[in-house]
Order: C-alpha cells, then sequence, then structure tokens
C-alpha cells in the first residue's frame, strides 16, 4: 500500500527530531559573538513544525547559569483541515516541548535570560538550544531571519498562464493571466500577482510585518482592517522573483483559478 509522505512527517511531529549541519553558524547578540561553531544540529522539538539550532556547548562564548522557569503562552495551530495542531513561530521558541534545563546566556551586551535550553536527551548531549529571537544569526556570512531553514522543506517558484481571479464578497480584487506561483512544502500553492492586475485602489498599506526564512520581510495590504494580502519589497535572493508581486491569502478570499472556483484552505492563517 503506498504512504503519503504528509502523513508520515505528520506521525513525527510528537518526536524530538534533529540533523547535523556543514554550515558555520555564528550567533551574535549586541554585535557581539555568543557562539561559533561547525558543529550545530538543526532541532525540530516535539509538536515544532519549523526549527531552531543547537550548538555545542564548548562552542558558546558566554557563562551558562540555570535560568527560572516560565511558562511561555502556546497557540496551537493546524496546518491544513484534518492535521493534528502544532506549534508555529506564533508560539515563541522559549516554549519548550521537551525534557531539560532552561539557561540563561550572561553576554557582554546583558544577560539573556532564558535564552538557551539544555535537552535531557542523551542523543543531544553537550548541546545548547538558542532561542532564534535572542539572537542575530549568521549562516556562513549570510543574515538568516525567523529560524534556520528546514532541510527537509521546499519553495518551488514557478511561472504560469494560468488565469486567476481574486474576488472578497462579490468584489473582483485581481485578475492576471500571468501569476507567478509557489509551491511550499505543507503549504498551499500561492498564487503571486502584478501589481498591474491588482486592484490596488480597493486595498490599503497596514502595519502587518512579518518574516520568512526563505524569502525575507514582508509587509501587508489590507481591506475593511483585514490583512488581505502581502508582499516582498526586497526579498531574499531565493526569492527575487517574487520582489514587488502581491499574494492574496486564500484563506481569507475567493480565488478561482482557470475558472475553477478554490476552496479556502484551512491553515493557521484562517480568518
Amino acid at each position: 500500500m503506498a504512504v503519503q509522505m504528509f502523513s508520515q512527517l505528520v506521525r513525527l511531529f510528537d518526536e524530538l527530531r534533529y540533523e547535523p549541519t556543514a554550515k558555520r553558524i555564528r550567533v551574535l547578540a549586541g554585535g557581539d559573538t555568543v557562539a561559533d561553531t561547525t558543529g550545530a544540529v538543526v532541532v525540530w522539538e516535539p509538536l515544532r513544525v519549523v526549527p531552531t539550532y543547537a550548538v555545542p556547548a564548548a562552542d558558546v562564548r558566554a557563562e551558562l547559569v540555570p535560568a527560572p522557569a516560565v511558562d511561555v503562552p502556546r497557540k496551537p495551530e493546524r496546518l491544513r483541515e484534518g492535521a493534528p495542531s502544532v506549534l508555529t513561530p506564533s508560539t515563541a521558541f522559549g516554549a519548550h516541548t521537551t525534557a531539560g534545563e532552561p539557561l540563561t546566556l550572561r553576554t557582554s551586551a546583558g544577560d539573556r535570560v532564558g535564552a538557551a535550553f539544555r535537552p535531557a536527551d542523551p542523543d543531544l548531549a553537550g548541546f545548547v538550544l538558542l532561542d532564534f529571537d535572542a539572537f542575530d544569526w549568521l549562516e556562513e556570512d549570510d543574515e538568516i531571519v525567523s529560524h534556520p531553514r528546514d532541510p527537509f522543506h521546499r519553495v518551488d517558484i514557478r511561472h504560469s498562464s494560468r488565469r486567476v481571479r481574486v474576488e472578497r464578497d462579490g468584489q473582483v480584487l485581481a485578475e492576471s493571466s500571468r501569476p507567478v506561483l509557489v509551491f511550499e512544502t505543507s503549504l498551499p500553492m500561492r498564487t503571486y500577482l502584478p501589481r498591474d492586475d491588482v486592484r490596488l485602489d480597493l486595498l490599503g498599506p497596514s502595519s502587518t510585518r512579518t518574516a520568512c526564512a526563505y524569502k525575507g520581510v514582508a509587509s501587508y495590504l489590507a481591506r475593511g482592517g483585514a490583512d488581505l494580502a502581502w508582499t516582498y519589497e526586497a526579498p531574499l535572493s531565493d526569492a527575487r522573483e517574487l520582489t514587488g508581486l502581491v499574494c492574496f491569502f486564500d484563506e481569507r478570499v475567493d480565488v478561482t483559478v482557470d475558472g475553477e472556483k478554490r476552496p479556502r484552505p484551512v491553515t493557521p492563517w484562517s480568518d
């Protein structure tokens, strides 16, 4: 009997998972290097769908001292309909789901309270997880944002001639036959549209900003107080083809592709 790969990934969400990386990882606090290593591992704590880095404690250039346990709020979400609830980056990395010891890093830029975590798992003995949001990060000489990239996650960008129509409450917001389609592991297909094909007069700027590890920092467009679309004005190098294009939340608008209305997906971004 054939096995659908996503179902196998879901089966592992409850496990503590890790994968070595050959990248040189540098961790900065206030411009000072607090870790520099070529021995890091990518770690997914149980229920986490995006990873963080664990580095050898021997490569940490700061004092590690016990930190008080803190109850960090968790926000379980579904990646898709029928899938179990998981923890996305909307739940801070300080919310740990495996046994271990919280630690504080004492750096020249001040204490990073609870920003490190020593997991109790024997396969990760000698490593400490570092809270991605508490530091600045370099892979080799390139800055990374949001979280480490998942080595098993793909983002494919493809030009298309499919006919796309976007509506909200019966109002047409965009029509295009030259979308750029993004296929990303575990997420719905996204349709990025040229600005000339979008009714920008019906949308206004939003104060929302988010960061994607694969694409960069996004700004948003809203209508009626709701964020409906986003754009990357200066995306990361791997996503340069998306520069200035507009992508609507399929979860919040009605999208028709080649005459077929697509169901609104159930994701963490659903209304």
